[in-house]
């Protein structure tokens, strides 16, 4: 059976993460910390950050110089249509809003534009449940 978030897992290395605070405290810093320390390049968007987790910091997507894989949005739901005409314009391969985050027609927008999406899902709680070492 396909896992389609192992995949996205497995081939998305360089994430923009939407939202990305520097403060210790937000789950975004946490969120990128951690796929940060597991191997995953981290490209902050905001714009109120000059850089983040020691990588310079964009305004927005579009400002982005370089390829990214995967969108990871930590912004209110409202923001979510606007985040993805940028990634669908930028040549991302996923848009992944993360828990609590739903925009049906922006992630169908996505689709039909050939991306893929994952919604209202931790990056960080999926990718541990399928790499790291469970305990017994």
């Amino acid at each position: 059976m396909s896992d389609a978030i192992r995949e996205i897992l497995e081939q998305g290395r360089t994430l923009a993460v939407v939202g990305l605070s520097s403060k210790a405290m937000r789950p975004s810093y946490g969120v990128a910390t951690y796929m940060q320390r597991h191997g995953y390049r981290i490209i902050p968007v905001n714009p109120h950050e000059e850089s983040v987790l020691g990588e310079k910091g964009y305004t927005s997507l579009d400002a982005v110089p370089e390829p990214f894989d995967v969108v990871v949005i930590f912004r209110r739901p409202e923001f979510v249509p606007d985040v993805v005409e940028a990634a669908i314009r930028k040549g991302a391969k996923v848009v992944w809003m993360q828990e609590g985050i739903v925009h049906e027609q922006a992630a169908a927008r996505a689709r039909a534009a050939g991306l893929k999406v994952v919604m209202d899902h931790c990056i960080l709680k999926e990718y541990a449940k399928r790499f790291v070492a469970q305990r017994v």
